[in-house]
């Protein structure tokens, strides 16, 4: 029996020992013809409901494989109660940002329309099997929601202001990100980061009229939008987020 326990599937179904999972066409294609896994090798599968779990491999095929649930080894996490809003970029740059948002623990993703947005079509349906792919393989149990797109004002408008909203300025005339994060610890969350060029004069000043909305610094150097929002949540998790040892959320 080969031990691949390293590759980690994320599934919908009900995760309980005993049961039998079938799976989709193309994480059987990945399965038999990618990782040349075969009947009886051994894998991980997980969800955020029922945690991650040792599988079987009962059946392997590249049209039709199932697997036999087998222990649990990790039980369901409660995430951070954080979101990520950006104005999509080229494709390349949205996926590094869709990547590391996963990694860094976001468990809803927005696109956001802005007026200097420079993104053709916004593919929701990419974005999610991209977090899907990157949950697997940072080792975390859930996949945060994609959102559908939508404009700034729309946004704006449509907001709970229970949920603090951060956006990132490249005028740099925010609160210190390091400050205001440790204000905000234990309260919902968002950050909003814009797309190249930046939020236009008019956005700002409607973003700025929000009470709940704060405008941040993340230091004195201009940033790219995607390294803008992988700093921004990298902060959040370090001052409020789970890479505090007390592990409060």
């Amino acid at each position: 029996m080969k031990d691949n326990r390293a590759i980690r599937l994320y599934v919908k179904q009900k995760l309980e020992p005993g049961s039998l999972i079938e799976l989709p066409d193309k994480t059987s294609h990945y399965l038999c013809n990618v990782m040349r896994c075969r009947t009886g090798s051994v894998i991980s599968c997980f969800n955020p409901v029922d945690g991650e779990f040792d599988c079987r491999i009962a059946a392997a095929d590249k049209k039709k494989t199932l697997v036999e649930v087998g222990s649990r080894k990790r039980l369901p996490e409660r995430d951070n109660n954080l979101w990520l809003l950006f104005a999509p970029l080229k494709k390349d740059k949205t996926d590094f940002v869709i990547e590391k948002a996963v990694e860094l623990g976001v468990v809803k993703i927005i696109p956001v329309l802005t007026a200097r947005t420079n993104a053709d079509k916004v593919k929701t349906e990419r974005f999610a099997a991209q977090a899907v792919e990157a949950a697997e393989q940072c080792g975390r149990l859930s996949v945060p929601e994609i959102a559908q797109p939508v404009d700034l004002g729309s946004l704006l408008q449509s907001w709970e202001p229970g949920r603090l909203l951060f956006f990132m300025d490249e005028r740099r005339t925010g609160t210190e990100a390091l400050t205001a994060f440790g204000e905000a610890a234990g309260r919902p969350a968002a950050l909003l980061v814009g797309p190249e060029g930046g939020f236009s004069d008019d956005e700002a000043a409607a973003l700025n009229r929000h009470p709940w909305v704060k405008n941040i610094s993340l230091g004195p150097r201009i940033l790219r939008a995607e390294t803008a929002a992988a700093a921004g949540l990298a902060v959040w998790q370090a001052v409020a987020g789970d890479w505090r040892r007390d592990g409060e959320k």
